[in-house]
Order: structure tokens, then sequence, then C-alpha cells
């Protein structure tokens, strides 16, 4: 028996709603509402592209040039961003993930992040998928709880890796909704944050710049690979990519756990890979917190923390028109 290049494969449905989760990664490999794409799906078959689906801890986002101190002592991460020397997108992304439980509509993956060259923590991980047809809690609920099992307090971040589908069309034919005030400043060639004088994130307000999505912009035109801040209003915790057909996929957080999300237009030199999907990350902490600190969280032996999204299927409004 083959065994496909991302692992055991494990499906789950709920109504016209259905999943894929993959052994490797313990990742969304695909995501359906009656046959319609709500994220980029990847081949079983073939190892995912762009961390389509991704789990990221204990970190996500960036860390520059891999190194930064831990307790006073240094630390290397690999560099897995080459063009850009620095360790991206934290350590399980390629690692198995063991079945922990599962019924029709969920399943619960585990995996352990161990002490290694450049990480000193030690880390247990359960992710969970879940999903719901109707309701307010309708789509896929993605949760991520991570504990300290080891004697070196481990710090930690996180986020998921979705590149999100409105409908018909790529990126230039949808419109995008984030209640966001301001993208972090960064090094245009590196992607990393620009620092005050007291070694602080900067903080650029998105009034009058194509970054700004309050109350929803069209996409086409606009290339964004940036994280955003200051989420505010009713729907800090929502982001909202349309179709012109009126189909859309909303993905809902805990803006208080992640108060950064990076949104990327998925720019990429292969036609066949270029603006097929929105990235929408929220993330627990901003790009380069492992030298930076900012919002990073420290696991002792015994504490948790957990982390939610909530990928929702916008389904288009039944027509109005007289049929007469």
């Amino acid at each position: 028996m083959t065994v496909p290049a991302s692992g055991e494969q494990h499906e789950i449905s709920a109504g016209a709603l259905r999943a894929v989760i993959t052994e490797v990664g313990g990742a969304l490999r695909s995501y359906t509402d009656g046959g319609r794409d709500l994220v980029v799906p990847f081949d079983q078959a073939s190892p995912r592209k762009h961390y389509r689906g991704s789990v990221l801890a204990p970190w996500p986002n960036r860390t520059g040039d891999g190194r930064w101190t831990w307790r006073g002592a240094e630390q290397q991460l690999a560099l897995t961003e080459p063009d850009r020397a620095c360790a991206l997108h934290g350590l399980v992304c390629w690692q198995p993930w063991d079945l922990v439980e599962r019924s029709a509509d969920s399943v619960v993956l585990g995996t352990t992040v161990w002490p290694q060259a450049g990480y000193p923590g030690h880390l247990d991980l359960r992710v969970s998928y879940r999903l719901v047809e109707e309701g307010p809690d309708a789509g896929l609920t993605w949760e991520l709880e991570a504990t300290g099992v080891g004697d070196v307090p481990a710090p930690y971040g996180t986020s998921i890796h979705p590149y999100v589908v409105a409908g018909p069309g790529r990126v230039d034919d949808w419109t995008f909704e984030l209640s966001a005030g301001a993208t972090l400043a960064v090094d245009p060639d590196r992607l990393l944050p620009l620092l005050d004088d007291a070694g602080r994130e900067q903080l650029r307000p998105v009034d009058g710049t194509d970054l700004d999505f309050r109350g929803g912009a069209p996409l086409r035109g606009r290339s964004v690979d940036d994280a955003y801040a200051q989420l505010t209003g009713p729907d800090a915790g929502t982001a909202r990519v349309l179709a012109p057909d009126g189909t859309g996929v909303a993905v809902h957080w805990d803006p208080q756990d992640c108060p950064w999300v990076q949104v990327h237009t998925a720019d990429r030199p292969e036609p066949e890979d270029d603006r097929v999907g929105l990235a929408v990350e929220p993330m627990t902490c901003p790009p380069d917190a492992l030298r930076t600190g900012t919002d990073l969280r420290v696991l002792e032996r015994g504490q948790s923390t957990r982390s939610w999204w909530r990928i929702e299927p916008l389904r288009a409004p039944a027509s109005t028109a007289d049929p007469s």
C-alpha cells in the first residue's frame, strides 16, 4: 500500500461541509461547501506548497537570521526561508501528527515539539477540527492547544495558514474586509519589523493607503503581505472575503488572543499559483517575536494555552427577483 506524501487522510463532514486533514503537519488539505472550495486545496500525493493549510507553532511568521536569545543562551534555528535569511513558520509543518480521537464531524491530532538545536522548549500540541453545518458556530472551527512539558520554560506563539477562496475567479475578482487601523512597518526586502529607538515595533496607519480594508475594498491591483494590528469595533475578530456573486468566506477568531493578522494576496511567479487565494493568518504575536518578545507566551511545565479560529462559508443570498 502506497502512503501519500501528506500521510494518513482524515475526512470529516457535516451536511454540505467536508474537510480533509492530513497526518503530515496536522494540516487542512481541503475544505468545501457543497463542492465549492473554501480554501485552496493541495494534492494528497504531493508535498503541500506555500504552507497551505499549515499549523504554525511554536512561532508564526519569521525569525530574522534564525538567531535569538533565550534565558541568556544564544539560539540558532535553521533558515527555512533562505532568500530572506529567516526561520519561517515554526517547527511542526512537516511533523507527523498522531490521531487522538475522531468522529464523523471532528478530528483531534497530536504531536510533540522536542527540545532541539535552536529551540530549547518542550511542548505537547493538540489540534482539533470540528464542522458545524448551521447556526452561530457554522463552519470549520480549528483549535490548537499547547502544553509545556519540559524543564525549560517554552516560548510560544501560533497561527494558521489557510488561503481562503471567496468564489469564482482569483484574488483580483474579490473584495476584502478587515477592521484594522494599522500595519506593521517592515523592511521591504525581508519583511522583518522596523523597531524604534526603544526596540518597539513601529505601526503605520492604513488611512489613505491601499492597505485600508475597513468597510471592505476590492483586492484588484493591491499587493498585500502585511501584518495588521489595531483591530477595533464589533468586527475586530472577523475578516471577510467576498465574490461578485455574493459567495464568500468569513474567518473568525478571538482578537484578544490573536491581536495580529498577516494578510497575503499570494503573489507568485508561477501562473498556476499566482493570486489563487487570500492568506488570512490571525497570529498571537507579530513577526520576529522570538527576538523582540512582543506578545510572546511562556509555557512552564504543566501550563497550557489555547487558540481558535473559525472559517465560515458565506453562501450567495437567495434571489429576490420576480420569477414572472
